[in-house]
């Protein structure tokens, strides 16, 4: 938005219908209130921006279908030249008109036509300047459809639309709207406007409305209008002074067929324009906040620097946007319904004097006066910044242009900043209606996000990495990589990948490329495809189960909530955390991810859950979704100790994808790995056998809560075949008591016939309450007793299994996964054991 400089807001109100309370639509619902469609559509008004158009700011809605828009104003218009009753020179007509055309154009642009163009709504502002006031009406209004009062001013509608009439339909379920209005329309309102200011005066003012519309109409049958116009109003000799270029323009603005009259664009390319174009640079709009074009291209100064320091006035408020303006002084007691109470144009009536004389049994009435509330009043009142001026009267120019560094301990301090970091202190609630502080906020972070976007974004906060040549460097290699494999594609966060690379490789661009070249298949394999989504989802659900397994309360609450990792976590693990922390914690981080597996990544974003535990357990889901929006600080030292307790805790298979990295050719087998092993190496890269895990399909791994483990962790895990070298980094306790359980959910029959050494017997059937509680017996209490532990479900189908194992985790049981297949993969092996009989 532009600044608010010489210009005003102001505020303005009408009503939209009424629809009957007895109506519904052909769904079945009530009918959606008019003032709310009205409302809805208003919101693209606010991001049209030019300089011939007065900026929306707001729209407000309030009792029976009212509505009040605030927008930019002038005080001044081209009603206050016909007052004068003087003709205005031809020069000035000209450039007026070429104005109008320049906010006609943009709109147009926009699929907007303004239709209510009257000497009223053509503002100037104190340079004279054209700004067209109410353009949006009749595109909010759905062209006067959802109010009673037609679009536009009598004396100014073109004959097309005079010729259409109002139509208002019965049916407010089949609503049928009126053919709209083109731009041709519009050239019509501004011709007979630029003759009004051709004459000095009005015209039709001695008709009455249904005169006025018949006369417009019969103009079809006269071949020179300007000149019947004149020849009725008595002024044919000032038409016959005017110069050869008004007289054309005229002409082709009032011409009666639309089909022969010029468009706004058409018009103002026309040769009669050609002396005073070239006084109106190009309109460039303002650089958005995602814009990659610089915001200094189009930036003019003066030939003599110093003329502008020579502003004296300092009026620091008129620099800030409009909507900027309008929302300090809504903080300020602003209230746009109170200032029209205050102008007289909101009127109340006594509920007595509202009531008919005379109501009939079916409901009825008669002899209640014409609610004239409903019709337009076009009066625009200018809303006061006495009060917001007053309000900031004691802040200083420093707090509207902030140096954007850190501030010395050193240095004095203004008591404004003293006001303001007493402030931060106080309340969120109190914060959010202190206007010095917000104006402050406002202020600060409108610098840095112009700073982040004029600037190449990736870790702008390093010096090293956001000068140019690192921004040269930043592309040579990313264009290596991505020229180098070509069965991938480059994905928004592969910049921040290479970061921590090119950092500590600056000077060697080659061993930065190899380094990330070596890192990405090893955690990020496939996830630069075109189509990732298989990838993703399959890494997602397997975090999903995750957070089951370590953190059963969180993943039911986040469940519960519908708070899914889709939402949060893509960033985190296709960035691997650079897009997250900033670079001295990724070097911290990375230590420990380098030594980890591919599914260590797993183990730090639980980690950062179980920091942000707490808030995340207290809160719904917006407040989760503003939460991660901008996340807390995290403790980067503690995030990387838990991560490595809860890689300790997890059988290596439980974080099994058949989309990760397959194994290397030559691999190291199982009896030559180093002691790091279990830690370094992926799952994938040990020889597969009978009591590997076997790869599902998506589908059936979302619909399990907790993850399965391969049938030779288990057996690695119970030492069924002795102390051999674990493959898995869980280990027994210093008091030598198994961190594992296994929980045979089979019948009491089949679990005799054959059961894996030191498990327990809790079959399903009898295993919960209706209400999912564990029933109470002496199994179920050995399962209490190692509550905390690595508790593993097996039964004759996996199904079962992973129902058994949901349950668990909804009575927040931790470690709970299944083994992958059943007790059938066991059975082959021959160590399956049956109690001794009981003599």
């Amino acid at each position: 938005m532009f600044p608010l400089k010489d210009t005003e807001m102001g505020a303005s109100t009408f009503f939209a219908s009424a629809l009957p309370h007895d109506v519904c639509g052909s769904n079945g619902l009530p009918l959606t209130p008019n003032s709310i469609k009205i409302l809805g559509r208003f919101q693209i008004l606010k991001t049209i921006t030019h300089p011939r158009l007065c900026q929306y700011v707001d729209i407000t809605r309030g009792k029976h279908e009212r509505l009040v828009v605030a927008a930019e104003h002038c005080e001044e218009s081209l009603e206050d030249l016909l007052r004068e009753g003087k003709p205005v020179s031809s020069s000035r007509i000209l450039c007026t008109a070429y104005e109008v055309l320049q906010g006609l154009q943009y709109m147009n642009k926009h699929g907007m036509v303004h239709r209510a163009l009257s000497p009223c709504n053509i503002l100037l502002d104190r340079k004279g300047h054209v700004k067209l006031a109410k353009f949006g009406l009749y595109h909010m209004t759905a062209q006067g459809v959802d109010v009673d009062f037609p679009i536009g001013h009598p004396s100014y509608l073109a004959p097309e639309v005079i010729a259409q009439g109002i139509v208002k339909p019965n049916d407010h379920t089949q609503c049928e709207k009126p053919l709209p209005s083109g731009p041709k329309s519009d050239l019509w309102s501004l011709g007979i406007i630029l003759f009004e200011l051709c004459m000095g005066r009005k015209l039709f003012q001695s008709l009455e409305i249904a005169e006025r519309l018949k006369f417009i109409i019969m103009l079809g049958c006269v071949d020179d209008i300007v000149t019947v116009l004149a020849e009725e109003h008595g002024c044919l000799d000032i038409v016959k002074d005017l110069s050869g270029n008004i007289i054309a323009l005229l002409k082709k603005c009032l011409t009666f067929q639309p089909s022969k009259r010029p468009t706004p664009e058409e018009l103002l390319h026309d040769s009669l324009f050609s002396e005073i174009s070239s006084l109106y640079p190009l309109f460039h709009k303002p650089a958005g906040l995602f814009s990659s074009s610089p915001r200094c291209a189009n930036l003019t100064l003066p030939e003599d620097i110093s003329q502008l320091c020579k502003d004296e006035d300092n009026d620091y408020l008129a620099e800030r946007s409009i909507e900027e303006v309008y929302y300090l002084w809504c903080l300020a007691g602003g209230d746009l319904e109170k200032e029209l109470v205050n102008k007289e144009i909101i009127r109340s009536k006594p509920p007595v004097c509202t009531l008919p004389n005379f109501l009939l049994e079916d409901g009825e009435s008669f002899g209640q006066g014409r609610d004239r509330s409903s019709l337009l009043d076009d009066t625009t009142v200018t809303l006061s910044l006495c009060q917001l001026r007053n309000r900031l009267k004691d802040v200083g120019g420093e707090a509207f242009y902030p140096l954007l560094e850190d501030e010395q301990s050193t240095l004095p301090h203004s008591n404004s900043s003293n006001e303001l970091s007493a402030a931060a202190s106080l309340p969120l609630i109190i914060r959010e209606r202190d206007t010095e502080y917000q104006l402050n906020r406002i202020v600060l972070f409108d610098r840095l996000l112009k700073i982040e976007v004029d600037i190449p974004r990736c870790h702008q906060y390093d010096e090293l990495l956001s000068s140019p040549e690192g921004h040269a460097k930043f592309r040579r290699v990313l264009k290596a990589w991505v020229v180098s494999h070509p069965d991938l594609v480059y994905w928004q966060g592969l910049d921040s990948l290479c970061a921590p690379f090119l950092y500590l490789n600056f000077n060697n661009e080659a061993l930065a490329y190899a380094c990330m070249s070596a890192f990405i298949p090893k955690y990020l394999y496939n996830f630069f495809l075109k189509d990732n989504s298989h990838v993703i989802q399959e890494y997602l659900t397997v975090f999903s189960q995750m957070i089951a397994f370590h953190d059963p309360e969180l993943s039911n609450h986040l469940n519960e909530i519908g708070f899914i990792p889709d939402l949060y976590a893509i960033p985190w693990f296709l960035t691997m955390f650079t897009h997250v922390f900033p670079l001295h914690k990724i070097f911290h981080l990375w230590d420990t991810l380098l030594l980890g597996n591919s599914s260590f990544p797993f183990c730090i974003g639980v980690a950062i859950l179980q920091q942000l535990r707490d808030r995340l357990l207290a809160n719904g889901f917006n407040e989760c979704i503003l939460l991660f929006s901008d996340l807390p600080e995290i403790d980067i030292e503690r995030c990387v100790r838990e991560s490595i307790n809860l890689f300790r805790w997890t059988p290596k298979s439980a974080t099994y994808r058949q989309y990760a990295q397959p194994p290397r050719q030559g691999s190291e087998s199982n009896s030559t790995r180093s002691s790091m092993s279990c830690f370094s190496a992926d799952y994938q890269e040990a020889p597969r056998s009978d009591l590997s895990r076997d790869s599902i399909n998506l589908d059936d791994l979302k619909a399990e809560v907790s993850p399965r483990i391969s049938a030779e962790d288990l057996i690695d895990l119970c030492e069924l075949t002795g102390p051999n070298h674990s493959k898995t980094p869980v280990k027994k306790t210093k008091s030598s008591k198994p961190k594992l359980l296994v929980v045979d959910i089979r019948n009491s029959e089949d679990f005799n016939r054959g059961h894996i050494s030191g498990s327990i017997n809790v079959p399903l059937a009898s295993a919960f309450t209706a209400e999912g509680d564990l029933v109470q017996c002496p199994a179920t209490a050995t399962l209490q007793s190692f509550k905390g532990r690595v508790v593993v479900i097996v039964g004759n189908a996996v199904k079962n299994a992973a129902a058994f194992a949901a349950h668990l985790v909804k009575n927040k049981y931790p470690r709970v996964c299944i083994l992958d297949g059943g007790i059938n993969k066991i059975k082959p092996t021959g160590l399956l054991t049956v109690p001794s009989p009981q003599i």
